[in-house]
């Protein structure tokens, strides 16, 4: 943990948080079939759990159904941890989202993961269409959970009109963890006894202090013996510094049309991220924001994930990349694979 002699996993373990991203040049019908491709490569790469995200309304993004999604990852993989990144609690009904995972785990036992946040994670027309957050509010957000881990937690055989369980009742139960990025969402976990995953892709500056929050506060539970601690982040992995300039760029451009209000376009091809032309204003943003991301040759990247998971005790880096070509996307992941854990890629190329 921060400030107390953390240091960073001797081998961390890696692994993928995907908003399945869509190009201008392509479809989100590609993307999901990239996501599952993907999927199926990092399992080969070592890499522990691939999860999906959650968003609405917003055609850059082909990740509203995180459930869905996970279900299929887990049919075309063997042993990949998979589940949400996260569900959006405060817009669904508690049993639901039990009853989704409670079915993936009882399909998939001791493998799916349900990663749980607490944000809008779109418009408030699009949240009124969804119905739950406007009904129920972020502010019963700890009830909510609370309920959904009852459901989870009850066997099948005390269901009754008093009692509700989450069915089927596999054997085990969903891996459950919470989302946030900041302190209060870090002391939540830590007083619940959960796992956390802290996103440093939304509040890099807080990542210290968030993580060691988690681990100062954290209080043992039935569900977790130890505080565990899993940082998100973006990563972009290049065959060298420079190229890894290159294939960002798209990412690059399209974080500075969303700074501009453009909400609902796409993630730009690399030929039309190239034509673009960064003013001076916007070029230091671009400048600025690239050097706070885990972007550069193997070497550099390396080096900043020994740096942030030393300084945050996190245990494990979940890599977000945005590049356009699935090639590239894949080569982005196998090489930092082989950057942060050598000995472990190289078993299992």
């Amino acid at each position: 943990m921060a400030g107390t002699g953390a240091v960073a996993p001797v081998s961390p373990h890696l692994s993928v948080l995907d908003v399945v991203p869509v190009w201008s040049d392509s479809d989100a019908v590609t993307s999901l079939r990239n996501a599952v491709a993907l999927a199926e490569e990092v399992e080969r790469l070592g890499y522990r759990r691939y999860w999906a995200a959650e968003h609405h309304n917003t055609p850059s993004l082909a990740t509203s159904a995180p459930a869905v999604l996970a279900g299929r990852l887990a049919a075309a993989t063997t042993d990949l941890r998979v589940g949400s990144g996260g569900v959006l609690l405060p817009h669904h009904s508690p049993l639901a989202v039990a009853e989704q995972f409670a079915t993936l785990e009882a399909l998939h036992p001791g493998r799916v993961d349900l990663g749980i946040g607490r944000a809008a994670g779109s418009d408030a027309n699009t949240a009124r269409a969804l119905g739950g957050l406007l009904l129920h509010g972020p502010e019963t957000f700890p009830d909510r959970l609370a309920d959904l881990r009852t459901y989870l937690d009850t066997p099948a055989r005390d269901a009754s009109p008093r009692t509700i369980a989450a069915l089927p009742s596999p054997p085990g139960v969903p891996w459950l963890c919470l989302l946030g990025a900041s302190t209060t969402s870090a002391a939540a976990a830590a007083e619940l006894g959960l796992p956390y995953a802290f996103a440093h892709q939304l509040a890099p500056h807080l990542a210290e202090a968030a993580l060691a929050t988690y681990h100062e506060r954290f209080r043992p539970s039935p569900r977790q013996r130890e505080p565990y601690a899993i940082l998100s982040a973006m990563v972009i992995v290049g065959e060298t510094d420079e190229h890894a300039r290159e294939i960002a760029q798209p990412y690059l451009v399209r974080k500075l049309r969303i700074q501009a209000g453009d909400f609902y376009g796409l993630y730009p091809s690399r030929a039309e991220a190239a034509a673009h032309r960064f003013d001076g204003t916007e070029r230091a943003w671009a400048e600025e924001h690239y050097e706070r991301q885990l972007f550069g040759g193997p070497q550099r990247v390396a080096a900043l994930v020994s740096d942030l998971l030393a300084r945050t005790g996190a245990a494990e880096l979940m890599g977000i990349t945005l590049v356009p070509e699935h090639t590239e996307r894949v080569a982005s992941y196998a090489r930092l694979a082989r950057a942060v854990r050598p000995t472990r890629a190289a078993a299992h190329r």
